[in-house]
């Protein structure tokens, strides 16, 4: 840990850079209207109105053994759950509000089903909670809330000190009432933003210092991200993908890609703006050659059923992975120059290619002077052999006909013309 920008009070986040590869899941009162997890804000609608929603929510009784079943084929090792959203809405028994899932339809226990399924597949479990509340009569209004243009609600008397109470409350709940969690994903703090009449929620708003010292005190072994505006935890960059690993005071910094499957986190019925296969399998693989993680998000319907053409896509990442897993899960960023159209990762005396475009017959690997010697190398997906030449010490480095020119430094693998029929074909290389 000496190279790991990484509180000592923290938990060991030894397991979440072994394992890289996790299962976000957005499911609340928004999958039903399905126009986006922000729809309560988008569209200014009262709480009152917007409860609705909550005397419908009846999602289908399996569905949590679906979800874990699927995370599990598809080589996710851990899952996020968002046990309230900032709609307000709350996925377990809470004692401290009406607003849960055991006074819908559905009547029962949602997070605790959801904490079994996932447990009973071996996947470390980590809630979500959102800091934000639209619906708690105390959260004070702000330019986010739905009833920020309502000038009546605007001067209504708000004690937010009785919500950050409700909060640590709640948060004292999910952590004495599940079990061992091993992740708690907070979002999320925005006190830079100002709107003239009101500004953001941060640290001193949600007392961070002493909710962080709870959290601690109830789960010793937790792990936690960001958010909470005290700049420490898993760095959680939202929707895009960093050019380089991340550092700090020259050492790596723990952090976490979150990317949707099309651009919204809770289900969206018309948002049709899906990722390819490609680019997700591509996503996780750039990751990880960063030293990163990759947390995907999934956001079931109102049935709790996964769409369609989500599941086209676990499928697919099942397929790559079957065959692939080993260069994700325990490897990290390579010392090497990744070739052209590649990206690399490695793990000990294993160096993996992974070939984003494939080149005509070659592909040139740069040692920089590092003195490695390589024993074999194969594709992953059939363990073929792919051969590789290095320049001989005598003579002028070029073979002649079809084999090319090799410089100093550098080791050459030899590819057939036509591309492997898997998405990303990868290089397993053994150094010696």
């Amino acid at each position: 840990m000496k190279n790991i920008d990484w509180p000592q009070n923290y938990g060991d986040p030894s397991w979440f850079l072994h394992d890289r590869f996790g299962m976000f899941i957005h499911f609340g009162l928004y999958t039903l209207p399905s126009r986006h997890e922000w729809v309560m804000t988008r569209e200014q609608i009262h709480p009152e109105k917007y409860k609705k929603y909550f005397h419908l929510f009846n999602p289908e009784s399996n569905c949590p053994d679906e979800w874990a079943l699927k995370a599990e084929q598809a080589g996710m090792k851990y899952v996020v759950l968002t046990t309230k959203h900032h709609e307000g809405f709350v996925l377990w028994d809470s004692q401290y509000t009406d607003y849960k899932v055991t006074n819908t339809p559905y009547g029962k226990d949602l997070l605790k089903e959801f904490v079994d399924a996932f447990r009973k597949r071996g996947l470390k479990i980590g809630f979500y909670y959102s800091l934000i509340d639209w619906y708690h009569p105390h959260f004070t209004i702000d330019g986010l809330h739905p009833l920020r243009e309502d000038r009546s609600e605007k001067l209504n008397q708000r004690d937010f000190s009785k919500y950050a109470a409700y909060l640590h409350n709640q948060v004292e709940e999910l952590l004495t009432g599940y079990g061992k969690i091993d992740y708690l994903w907070f979002d999320f703090s925005y006190p830079d933003r100002d709107w003239g009449w009101s500004k953001g929620k941060g640290a001193g708003d949600w007392k961070s210092e002493e909710l962080e010292k709870l959290v601690l005190t109830l789960q010793p072994d937790i792990i936690l991200n960001n958010r909470l505006d005290l700049q420490r935890g898993i760095q959680t960059p939202e929707q895009y993908q960093p050019k380089a690993p991340l550092t700090k005071n020259g050492k790596m910094v723990v952090w976490e890609a979150c990317q949707t499957l099309n651009g919204s986190w809770g289900y969206d019925r018309d948002n049709l703006n899906w990722k390819s296969e490609e680019m997700i399998i591509k996503m996780l693989i750039d990751t990880v050659s960063k030293n990163g993680n990759l947390l995907l998000n999934i956001g079931p319907n109102g049935k709790g059923v996964f769409e369609t053409k989500a599941v086209q896509l676990l499928d697919s990442l099942q397929n790559w992975m079957k065959n692939h897993a080993q260069s994700i899960y325990g490897a990290r960023e390579s010392g090497f120059k990744a070739p052209v159209d590649c990206r690399l990762t490695q793990k000990r005396k294993r160096l993996y290619i992974h070939v984003f475009s494939w080149p005509y017959r070659t592909i040139h690997l740069e040692t920089d002077g590092n003195k490695v010697e390589v024993e074999y190398a194969r594709f992953m997906h059939d363990h073929s052999e792919v051969e590789f030449k290095v320049q001989e010490e005598t003579g002028d480095g070029i073979f002649h006909h079809d084999v090319p020119i090799i410089e100093s430094g550098e080791i050459v693998f030899l590819l057939p013309t036509q591309k492997p029929e898997t998405i990303v074909p990868v290089i397993e290389v053994f150094f010696k």
